[in-house]
């Protein structure tokens, strides 16, 4: 994974992951051009990537009728006052919202187990999870 600016606005930035090519930005109301995602955007795609393909191939593995999963995503600052389950009490705490559409002949059983492995996809361990970011320069 690769990211660097383009030049060609403030702050448009060319992604490239092996031979696939994006590109993020900004909306204007933060000074960009709204030419791709935002990096809060991206974030949610590898999300909702990661929580349907899991499904997916739980449905497959267990032989489940179920036909389509759709995730929407949102994310939003939240007081952590206002957060009852959060372990942070001071400041803002980073929110979620994850809503799942299963569409298929699954019974009330079925739909739990999928609802249950929604949160055992990577990335959702992933953020979950401590996480550590090595940062160094290369000159």
């Amino acid at each position: 994974m690769i990211v660097s600016e383009t030049g060609e606005g403030r702050f448009t930035q060319a992604i490239t992951a092996g031979r696939h090519h994006l590109s993020a930005d900004e909306p204007p109301s933060v000074g960009g051009d709204n030419t791709g995602p935002t990096p809060y955007d991206l974030l949610l795609a590898g999300l909702g990537a990661c929580t349907t393909m899991t499904l997916r191939m739980y449905a497959n593995r267990k032989k489940l009728p179920l036909e389509r999963a759709t995730v929407t995503l949102t994310h939003a600052k939240v007081h952590a006052e206002d957060c009852a389950e959060c372990e942070t009490q001071e400041g803002k705490v980073d929110r979620i919202g994850r809503a799942i559409v299963l569409e298929g002949a699954l019974d009330a059983q079925q739909r739990a187990d999928l609802m249950r492995i929604a949160d055992r996809c990577p990335v959702h361990r992933t953020l979950t999870s401590e996480v550590v970011i090595d940062t160094h320069e290369v000159a």
